[in-house]
C-alpha cells in the first residue's frame, strides 16, 4: 500500500507540473501588452519598464518559466501588482470560501444521490425506479449557471427564504448563505451519483455472496445496506475525487452569481486585469487541490479494494 501511495503521489506531482506549465504558457500567449493593461494608458514609459522588469516579461518565455519555478521552490508565488501583498496570503484568504462551497455541495449531493441510487436498485423496474431515473437525468442535464440564476430568483428574490449575495457573519449566517450556491453546483451531481450507485448495486446484487446472504435468511435491508452498498459505493469515491475539479469550475458561476469571494472569482478578476502573479498562484492551488483529491480517492479505493493497487 505504501509503495502504491508513493507512485500515485509521484504521478500527481508530475500532473501538477504539466498542468501549471501549460497554463503559464497559455497566459503568456494571450495577445496584448499585459503591463499596459495593468497600469492603464496613462502610465509613464519608466513605470512600464520597471513593472516589465519586475515581472520578468523582458526575458524569453523559458527564462520566465524557470524564474517562476525557482521562486516557487522557495515558497514565493510573487506579489500582487496592485496591492503589493504576497500572492500566497491573497490566495489562502480566498481558498476557505471555495473549499466550504465544494464540501457542502459534495456532502448533500453525494448523500442524496447514494440514497436515491440504492433505493432504486433495491426496487428495480418499479415506478419508483423509473421516477428516480427520470429525475436523475433531469438533474444531470441542468447547467450549473442556469440553476444558480433560477434558484437566486425563486428562493432569494421571490420567496425570500435565503439571502441572495455574500457569505454572512457567524456560523449559522454563513450556513444560510451557503445553501443556494451549494444547491446550484451540487444538483447535477445528485443525478450522476444516483445513476452510478444504481448501476453498481444492480451488478453487486447478482454476485454470489449476496445469494449466500439471502440463503441464510438475512433481511433484504441488511443485505442492501451492509453487503451490497459498501461494495457498490467504490466507484462513487472515484467520481467524487474527480468531481472536485468540475465543482471548482462550477464554483466560478456560483461565486459570480451570488457575489461570493473565492478562488474562481479571484481568477476571473485577475485575468481581466492580466494580474499574472495572482492568476498563477490561484491556478497552482486549484490544480494541486484537484490532483490531490483525485489521488486520495485512488488511495481510498486501493485501501478498500486491493486489486486497484496494480493500476498505477
Amino acid at each position: 500500500m505504501l509503495h502504491y501511495a508513493v507512485r500515485r503521489f509521484a504521478l500527481a506531482a508530475l500532473i501538477v507540473f504539466v498542468a501549471v506549465t501549460a497554463m503559464f504558457l497559455m497566459i503568456r500567449a494571450v495577445p496584448g501588452d499585459p503591463v499596459q493593461i495593468m497600469l492603464g494608458p496613462r502610465a509613464t514609459p519608466e513605470l512600464q519598464a520597471r513593472l516589465t522588469a519586475e515581472l520578468a516579461l523582458d526575458q524569453p518565455i523559458w527564462n520566465q518559466l524557470a524564474i517562476f519555478y525557482g521562486n516557487l521552490l522557495q515558497g514565493d508565488l510573487g506579489v500582487d501588482v496592485f496591492s503589493g501583498r504576497p500572492v500566497t496570503s491573497i490566495v489562502l484568504q480566498q481558498l476557505p470560501y471555495t473549499l466550504e462551497l465544494i464540501v457542502a455541495s459534495i456532502l448533500w449531493s453525494a448523500s442524496l444521490g447514494i440514497a436515491l441510487g440504492a433505493y432504486a436498485a433495491a426496487h428495480p423496474n418499479t415506478l419508483i425506479d423509473r421516477i428516480t431515473a427520470a429525475v436523475s437525468v433531469a438533474f444531470v442535464a441542468a447547467p450549473a449557471f442556469v440553476v444558480a440564476l433560477l434558484s437566486l430568483l425563486v428562493f432569494a428574490v421571490h420567496l425570500r427564504w435565503f439571502p441572495a449575495i455574500g457569505v454572512g457573519d457567524g456560523v449559522l449566517d454563513r450556513l444560510n448563505h451557503l445553501v443556494l450556491p451549494a444547491f446550484a453546483i451540487g444538483l447535477s451531481w445528485v443525478g450522476y451519483v444516483a445513476r452510478l450507485v444504481r448501476a453498481s448495486m444492480l451488478e453487486v446484487m447478482g454476485e454470489n455472496h449476496i445469494r449466500t446472504a439471502r440463503a441464510f435468511g438475512l433481511s433484504e435491508r441488511r443485505i442492501v445496506m451492509i453487503y451490497a452498498l459498501r461494495i457498490a459505493i467504490l466507484p462513487v469515491v472515484t467520481v467524487i475525487g474527480v468531481g472536485i475539479g468540475f465543482l471548482l469550475s462550477s464554483a466560478v458561476f456560483a461565486e459570480i452569481v451570488f457575489a461570493r469571494p473565492g478562488l474562481g472569482k479571484l481568477v476571473i478578476d485577475s485575468i481581466t486585469t492580466r494580474n499574472y502573479p495572482i492568476v498563477m498562484g490561484a491556478v497552482l492551488v486549484s490544480t494541486t487541490l484537484f490532483v490531490v483529491s483525485t489521488a486520495l480517492a485512488d488511495l481510498i479505493n486501493a485501501w478498500l479494494d486491493p486489486r486497484a493497487r496494480s493500476t498505477v
